[in-house]
C-alpha cells in the first residue's frame, strides 16, 4: 500500500514491529494535560490516557515536544453510545495567526448513526480544505490507529494504515504547504452541539455524560524541534533515523487503489467538488488530482 523499500514483506513487517516497539510512547513522558482538571487522566503507568466531557467542561492534552516532519500514530477509542454534539479532536498545530495545522476531528452522532471523520489542512493560517468521511467500522467498539505522515512532499492521513487522504506539496503552483513551522500534537474532547451533529440540529444529551474517549500506543517517528534545531539534522541514532521511510513516503499502486476505495465509498464531503462554496473557481490544488 505505502511505497517502501524492496526488502521481503515478512522482514519489513518484523522491522516495522520492532521499530514500533522501540518508539512506543509513555503519556507521562510525552504529554501534558492542559485543561479539564480531573477530567483528563493518565492511567496504567502511562500506557493509557482518557479524556472526559461533562456539562461543566471538556478536557485536553498536548505533546511536550514540537515536531517538524515525521510520522505520528495514535490509537483512539471514541465516545460510545449517543455521542451527538461532541467532538474529539486530534491534530498537529503550530501557534500564531499564520499557523499550520493538520486535523483529524471526530464528530459524534446519535446511537447507531456513524461518526463523521472531519479532516483539514491549514497552511500559513489558511484552511478551508475540508474532507469528511464515514468509517467502515464502529470506532467506539475498539481502538483504531489514526496516523499522520508529514514530509516535504506530502501529507498522508491514514486509518489503520489505510490512506484516506493525501495533500501534496504544490508550492510550485502557489499553494502554501506546511514546511517551516514546528507543530505540537493536541487532542481534546469538547461540546460543539451548535454545529457538530447535523449542523447543530441534534444537541448533546447530558444525561449520558460523562463522555469518554481513550488513547493508547502513541508513537512519534519524527524530527523533534528544540532550540531552533531539528533532531533530524543530527547524525545521532535518534528514533527519526531508526526508521526513516516516512521521509519520502508516498503511495504505490495498491495504496492509490485503497485511497480511491475509501474516497468513493466513504467520503461524504470534499471541498474540491463544492463549486457553490467557491463561485470564483475551485482552489488550485483541486485541479491537479481527483484524489487529494
Amino acid at each position: 500500500m505505502i511505497k517502501m523499500s524492496k526488502m521481503p514483506l515478512i522482514t519489513l513487517f518484523m522491522v516495522s514491529w520492532l521499530m514500533a516497539a522501540a518508539t512506543a510512547g509513555n503519556f507521562y513522558q510525552d504529554f501534558d494535560i492542559t485543561w479539564g482538571d480531573h477530567r483528563a487522566q493518565i492511567l496504567n503507568g502511562g500506557q493509557l490516557l482518557t479524556l472526559n466531557l461533562d456539562k461543566a467542561s471538556g478536557s485536553g492534552f498536548q505533546s511536550k515536544n514540537e515536531y517538524l516532519f515525521g510520522r505520528i500514530d495514535m490509537q483512539i477509542k471514541l465516545v460510545p453510545g449517543n455521542s451527538a454534539g461532541t467532538v474529539t479532536a486530534y491534530y498537529l498545530s503550530s501557534q500564531g495567526p499564520t499557523h499550520d495545522e493538520i486535523d483529524f476531528e471526530f464528530l459524534g452522532n446519535l446511537s447507531g448513526d456513524p461518526y463523521t471523520l472531519h479532516t483539514n489542512v491549514l497552511s500559513q493560517g489558511k484552511g478551508n480544505r475540508e474532507q469528511q468521511f464515514h468509517l467502515w467500522f464502529d470506532p467506539t467498539k475498539a481502538f483504531h490507529t489514526y496516523s499522520i505522515v508529514w514530509n516535504k512532499q506530502r501529507i498522508i492521513f491514514l486509518v489503520d494504515n489505510i490512506p484516506i487522504r493525501v495533500f501534496n506539496n504544490l508550492e510550485s503552483t502557489g499553494v502554501p504547504f506546511p514546511k517551516s513551522q514546528p507543530m505540537r500534537i493536541y487532542s481534546s474532547l469538547w461540546n460543539a452541539d451548535d454545529w457538530a451533529t447535523r449542523g447543530g440540529l441534534v444537541k448533546t444529551d447530558w444525561t449520558k455524560a460523562p463522555f469518554t474517549a481513550s488513547y493508547r500506543n502513541f508513537k512519534a517517528n519524527a524530527c523533534v524541534w528544540s532550540a531552533g534545531k531539528s533532531s533530524c539534522d543530527s547524525k545521532s541514532t535518534s528514533a527519526a533515523f531508526e526508521d526513516a521511510t516516512w521521509q519520502d513516503q508516498g503511495l504505490d499502486a495498491a495504496g492509490r487503489n485503497r485511497l480511491r476505495w475509501v474516497q468513493q465509498k466513504y467520503m461524504v464531503y470534499n471541498y474540491c467538488t463544492d463549486s457553490k462554496r467557491f463561485p470564483q473557481g475551485l482552489p488550485p490544488e483541486c485541479k491537479r488530482s481527483r484524489f487529494l
